[in-house]
Parts: structure tokens; sequence; C-alpha cells
């Protein structure tokens, strides 16, 4: 299932611009965690388990593409879903898809999540389920390698795409917040010793500890010296988070209504807005000009749709 990829006009620096549309990938509501959450239901299948545990908040759009994906095979999901930081758990589109499809949440603290992923699977386990749980283990070790694969075949199909174009990327630009499809690309550019520069923009984690957790799935994808990634080449630029997960800033959500306005492409704050908005404030501030830029979509749909029913309601309330 190749998404598209093409060029847009571009206003920053005489860089041609181009886009990979994962948000139109034709499953579970598309976006990189489609792809992903069918890897993890293969490994799932492949290990005779019969019960899918995940994990993330009412934001997350591997738990919406993870839940689509069990309800078609007649999978149970389960999610244990941490608070936010101000104890909250708010509704949005992708989790009323979730629990449409069937997924039943056990909300928690950021502090008792191991406790919380323990009582699901001794629960299940009790119920005769052979449960598995995408994180590993309760602590959250384990199955890295697996969300990699989706990556590493990704960087593939663009490879060939671009290659249609008769074009090279010099930088490719993304949201990164779990770090599974930086982790996936970077594998991927590895064994075969590319050189273009591909940066996460982080949606969450400061910079140092999201390239410790991305060398991680890398390390567990790939466990061979030579073709190892390398720290460093991992980037990841932690400036442009607005605050944090789940925030955003006016100037971010200026662009995200720019772009929606000028190519029809929509944005969400918590991802692609915020990574799409800090490619555009880094290409001006390391000045760079006349270089062929990838932006990889991924995806969030849903979540774009949570971003302007708010505005509506601010509007109406003004």
């Amino acid at each position: 299932m190749i998404t598209p990829l093409y060029e847009l006009t571009s206003d920053v620096g005489e860089n041609r611009l181009f886009i990979k549309r994962d948000d139109l990938y034709p499953r579970a509501f598309g976006g990189n965690k489609a792809r992903i959450a069918l890897e993890y239901i293969e490994d799932m299948l492949s290990k005779n388990c019969d019960c899918m545990v995940g994990y993330g908040n009412s934001r997350s759009n591997l738990n919406r593409a993870l839940a689509f994906l069990t309800a078609e095979n007649d999978i149970p999901f389960h999610v244990v879903s941490p608070y936010d930081d101000d104890g909250t758990n708010i509704d949005t589109f992708n989790s009323k898809m979730a629990i449409m499809n069937g997924a039943l949440f056990h909300e928690c603290p950021k502090s008792n999540v191991a406790e919380t992923v323990e009582m699901v699977l001794n629960g299940l386990m009790a119920r005769g389920f052979n449960p598995y749980y995408i994180n590993g283990n309760k602590y959250g070790k384990g199955n890295e390698e697996v969300p990699v694969r989706a990556y590493v075949k990704t960087y593939f199909e663009i490879l060939e795409q671009a290659n249609s174009l008769g074009v090279e990327f010099d930088y490719v630009f993304l949201a990164t917040g779990t770090g599974m499809t930086l982790a996936g690309l970077l594998s991927a550019q590895t064994q075969i010793n590319r050189k273009e520069k591909i940066i996460g923009i982080s949606v969450a984690r400061e910079s140092n500890t999201a390239k410790q957790v991305v060398q991680l799935y890398c390390d567990q994808y790939c466990k061979e010296p030579m073709q190892k990634v390398q720290h460093s080449m991992i980037h990841v630029v932690d400036k442009y988070r607005c605050g944090g997960y789940g925030k955003s800033c006016p100037e971010e959500e200026d662009l995200m209504s720019k772009v929606l306005r000028h190519y029809g492409i929509p944005l969400d704050p918590t991802y692609t807005g915020k990574s799409f908005w800090g490619m555009t404030q880094f290409l001006r501030e390391h000045e760079v000009c006349g270089s062929n830029v990838l932006f990889i979509h991924t995806g969030g749909t849903p979540l774009f749709f949570d971003w302007i029913s708010e505005k509506r309601e601010i509007e109406s309330d003004v």
C-alpha cells in the first residue's frame, strides 16, 4: 500500500519541498501508526497470542489504529492509558473511535503504569487469554524491534518514489514521539549507507532522552555491529515543543491554517503541525537553501478534527 509523495511549492530558502502523505495510508484511518499496528498484529499472531494490550493516552494514534485492526480480526483489545500531567484524560476522536471498535481503556496515573499493566495482563490470563503487550514487559522493555520494521520498509518505498521523480533528498523531517518511526528510517538508511540528514522534531521528549530511546529501538532491530546506527546519526530537535506533549503555540496553529488553505492538507497540533512548523523554523534558522527537503506526514487526522472542533467552540464563545 504505497502512499503519495509529491512536491509542494516552498517559500523557505528556495528549497524544493516534498511531502510523503502517510496520513493517506488506507488502513485504520491512516498514518504511521497504522503501518506500525500491522507489524504488532503480525508479531502477536506469530506468538499465538489471542488478546492485544496497548499503551497510550487518549490522543494516541497507535491505539486508534490497533483498535481498528483488532476489531477486524475479532481480537480483544485493552489499553493502559495514563492521565495527562494535570490528572485529566480528555476525550478525543482517536479515543472515541477506539472505543467504538471495542477497545477497553484502563486509566491510571503515570506513576502507576507498571502496576496497571501487570494487573491487566494478570486479569486476562486468569480469564484464559494469552495476552500480547506491545511494549514487552510491564516496565515497557521488549518488542522494540517490531515497530521499527514498518519504517524500514517505508524508507525503501520512499527511495523508489524519489527515483521515479528524479530527486535525491538532502533533508527528511518528521514528528518524533515514541521514536519508532525515526528508528526505522535510520535503520534502513544505515543498511545501504545513505547520507541524507533525517531529523526528528520532538513533540514531547527532551532531545537527549529522545535520542537514547531511538538508539534502543535501532539497537534492538539490528544487532550486527557493522550495521548499527551510530548515535551521531540520530538527530532530534526539541526546541519546537511549544510547552510539551499535546500543547501548541499560535505560530504553529497559524501555519497549520495556512497549510490547510494553501494545500488542502490537514495537520494536527500534537504531531504533524508541530513538526511541519519546526521544519520551517529549522530551515530558516540554519539558512538551508537550495536543498531537496522531504516532510513525512505521519498522520493523525482525527487530532486535526479535535483541533478544528476546539477552534469553533472558542470562536463561538467570543
